[in-house]
């Protein structure tokens, strides 16, 4: 569908209710969900032979690395999606694990505080919060499940030095070990903006409201940006922030990566705490309303698709990628929530406009980045873009989860099969495209059968988000699954691990 400008703002009454849908659970579903379990227990399999407790796992030549600070990333990322698929075997023996970790040091030169805010930080408390609650049954020793809030505790205390800056905007980029930092004078917009869900759900389980009000301090300068040229349109703020004073730097505005996740977490904080964080749903209907008003672009060869532009200083930029095909998500998770039915219109338009972006491949699977400009058209893909209405500017696919994500929050909020079936499919092409060796891994070309070969990395988010969309989308009911009607007991963090929502 085309995507009209649409007003919205806090206190529009829609008179068209959002309904629940008839999820169908039925053996065809069953088969799918065993199957997406099957993949995940091949991909854990060959990490926790090959590579663990490192990182990640090289499954092309069995190798690993340790690029996410050397605590064993796949193993924390891949506890909530254990837990959720009820697999006690996995879930002991990272639990395990877990207990057994020294947060006060890394073998990694840098760490990334975002990086490691939304993986382990994010991932010890969904642990938590799932094994103390809808999941208990999955553990015996729950000294085990309580030391996963031990030592997420004990990460925050470790990495807290970053927020010692004279606004309190932090640096990202961490030399642990030295209580030091990589020098920056800015940090980015996501990497700023990503981190008040879990440091608040921190303080909220712990009583130690530090951990929250430090990251929320940080998360001012962004929802009141300075100078004012640096937010272009209302909502919608620069790339990059001054630490020392807070203020941005430019007016670079994108939902693609490096800013994506600030918008993301605008709504979900809001759900995790309305009566506490109204102000982040208002930005975000700030956000939300420039975006479609201002931002909106439909490809001339196929102007039912719509996608985001890109705004570079009065710029419009035809281009987007992989990273923001959770934009259809975001919008159907605040239309669930907020009862509004116009923003469940435009979520849905964004999704089937990514599963646009992974029909036309020759694997089924999405690109990395793509764009829709007419002038820009590389000749050996001037049909190719006038059949599709985008060209392909960065060919390969490292098991990224968003288009997957936006087909869960479709299905789960409208009911519709056809999302489940292209969730299926997207996971059958990524089955049989990226498994190689011990494990899967990213490939060179969507758009060439087979792949064209492998960057022989699982990333840790195959764990964490690509598995665990996949498999909800076609599981039961469960306490973590997002609601219809708006009525969530989690929240899910930008690396999709569930977040227990307070009431």
């Amino acid at each position: 569908m085309r995507l009209s400008s649409v007003f919205l703002t806090a206190s529009t009454v829609v008179s068209q209710a959002v309904a629940s849908p008839v999820l169908k659970r039925d053996t065809e579903a069953t088969d799918r969900a065993n199957a997406v379990k099957q993949a995940f227990q091949i991909a854990w399999d060959g990490y926790y032979a090959h590579a663990f407790p490192h990182d990640e796992l090289h499954p092309v030549d069995n190798g690993y690395d340790d690029n996410y600070d050397g605590w064993g990333a796949s193993a924390v990322d891949a506890i909530s999606t254990a837990a959720i698929m009820g697999n006690a075997q996995v879930v002991d023996q990272i639990l395990n694990y877990i207990a057994t970790i020294d947060f006060t040091k890394s073998n990694e030169t840098t760490i990334s505080l975002f990086e490691t805010t939304i993986r382990y930080l994010g991932g010890l408390l969904a642990g938590y919060d799932l094994l103390a609650g809808p999941a208990a049954n999955l553990v015996s020793d729950k000294s085990l499940v309580d030391a996963l809030l031990t030592q997420a505790q004990s990460l925050a205390d470790s990495l807290s030095y970053a927020f010692e800056t004279p606004s309190g905007v932090p640096y990202n980029n961490l030399l642990l070990n030295s209580r030091g930092n990589d020098g920056s004078t800015t940090n980015g917009l996501a990497t700023t903006g990503s981190l008040v869900l879990e440091w608040t759900r921190l303080s909220d389980l712990t009583g130690n409201k530090t951990y929250g009000e430090i990251a929320q301090k940080a998360e001012s300068y962004l929802l009141n940006p300075q100078p004012a040229w640096t937010q272009p349109f209302p909502g919608l703020v620069g790339s990059n922030i001054n630490i020392s004073n807070g203020q941005f730097v430019d007016d670079y505005v994108t939902w693609n990566g490096g800013d994506d996740s600030f918008y993301e977490y605008l709504i979900k904080f809001f759900v995790y705490s309305p009566s506490r964080f109204s102000e982040y749903r208002d930005r975000w209907l700030a956000a939300a309303n420039s975006t479609l008003e201002y931002l909106l672009s439909h490809p001339v060869p196929q102007p039912d698709l719509t996608f985001v532009n890109i705004w570079d200083n009065g710029t419009l930029i035809s281009s987007s990628g992989h990273l923001t095909g959770f934009i259809g998500g975001n919008f159907l998770l605040a239309g669930s929530v907020l009862d509004r039915q116009d923003l469940i219109d435009a979520g849905l338009a964004f999704t089937d406009s990514w599963y646009a972006t992974y029909n036309a491949t020759a694997t089924k699977i999405g690109p990395e980045g793509f764009a829709w400009d007419e002038a820009g058209v590389p000749s050996d893909q001037k049909t190719f873009y006038q059949v599709n209405g985008f060209y392909i500017t960065s060919a390969d696919y490292v098991l990224r989860p968003e288009v997957m994500e936006s087909y869960y929050y479709a299905y789960r909020v409208t009911g519709d099969e056809k999302y489940r079936d292209w969730a299926w499919d997207a996971f059958v092409a990524i089955n049989s495209t990226t498994h190689v060796g011990s494990g899967y891994s990213g490939i060179e070309n969507v758009n060439v059968a087979g792949g064209d070969g492998f960057d022989n990395e699982q990333e840790t988010f195959l764990f964490a988000e690509v598995l665990k969309y996949a498999y909800m989308i076609h599981a039961d009911d469960a306490d973590w699954q997002v609601k219809a009607n708006g009525k969530n007991k989690f929240v899910f963090n930008t690396e999709a691990h569930p977040v227990l929502i307070t009431s």
